[in-house]
């Protein structure tokens, strides 16, 4: 069993964009494409042809009647919602994944009973406090809520600092840092913010409210929603955008350790398990 070819990939995830924009219109829930596949809808009207994931994004309302919806109406045979902090997956957005697929990324998770189908990513956008300590606080907040979160997943890293932060991130309570980095009730800020997903850095994560507003945009054989500002959404995330990333760049940025759009990716636990064992004695070596 190979890996996919990458275009048998896009394929699949466009399928899942269709049936996922199908539950958003039926019950009036307002997404958007967001970081790599808007980029990909603005430059090449689909995906970007090394591309090997698809993202999308929504107000936190959106995002909570969303995963709600998703959970009743998508056919349970060919869809797994996997939710943020739900057992078996302890990561702060959450995914649609497709059954009897195989999508195993590069952390390699402790708990073998998570889902590891290939995935639609589902981000929520949250509210961000117009006060800018306090705003900065928020992404400190949420910081310690995805250490914690990756340290019980199972990520690793060679960063002693990295280590140390997680270590000390495990023994605070999650919860009061998620609602303050949430701030569910600040609904009229000017800005908001994607700390739980997109990029690590303060900077490319905060936005003006308005690119909440969407206009629809051609992506492969449809038309699905982007940011009605997206050259403003992009320019914040990327800068000069419209440069493609140097072939030398684009491995870094592959999220897959093994991709199978046929088989389960319990056929495939123990060979993830050797990756384990192979990846601890290349780092005693």
């Amino acid at each position: 069993m190979m890996d996919a070819n990458i275009k048998e990939l896009q394929s699949v995830l466009l399928g899942m964009l269709k049936d996922i924009d199908a539950v958003c219109r039926k019950n009036d829930i307002s997404y958007q494409l967001f970081a790599g596949t808007t980029l990909g809808a603005v430059r090449e009207h689909g995906f970007i042809s090394w591309d090997d994931d698809l993202d999308i994004a929504m107000a936190r309302t959106e995002y909570d009647r969303f995963l709600e919806a998703a959970e009743k109406e998508l056919d349970k045979d060919k869809y797994y919602v996997q939710k943020e902090f739900s057992e078996h997956y302890s990561c702060f957005s959450s995914k649609i994944r497709l059954n009897n697929t195989t999508f195993m990324e590069r952390y390699i998770p402790k708990d073998k009973k998570m889902h590891q189908g290939v995935f639609v990513d589902i981000f929520p956008l949250d509210n961000l406090a117009d006060n800018a300590t306090v705003a900065k606080l928020q992404f400190y907040a949420s910081k310690i809520v995805i250490a914690k979160s990756l340290r019980r997943r199972g990520y690793a890293t060679s960063s002693v600092k990295k280590k140390i932060f997680m270590a000390v991130c495990c023994i605070l309570p999650a919860g009061c840092f998620l609602r303050f980095s949430q701030r569910r009730k600040d609904r009229d800020s000017q800005r908001i913010h994607s700390f739980f997903g997109g990029s690590s850095k303060y900077e490319k994560s905060i936005y003006p409210r308005s690119i909440l507003k969407t206009v629809p945009m051609k992506f492969e054989d449809g038309m699905f929603p982007v940011s009605a500002e997206y050259d403003r959404l992009l320019t914040i995330q990327y800068g000069d955008y419209m440069t493609p990333t140097e072939e030398s760049e684009r491995d870094k940025k592959r999220h897959y350790l093994k991709v199978d759009l046929h088989h389960n990716y319990e056929d495939y636990l123990d060979w993830q398990d050797r990756q384990i064992i192979n990846t601890y004695t290349e780092s005693i070596r």
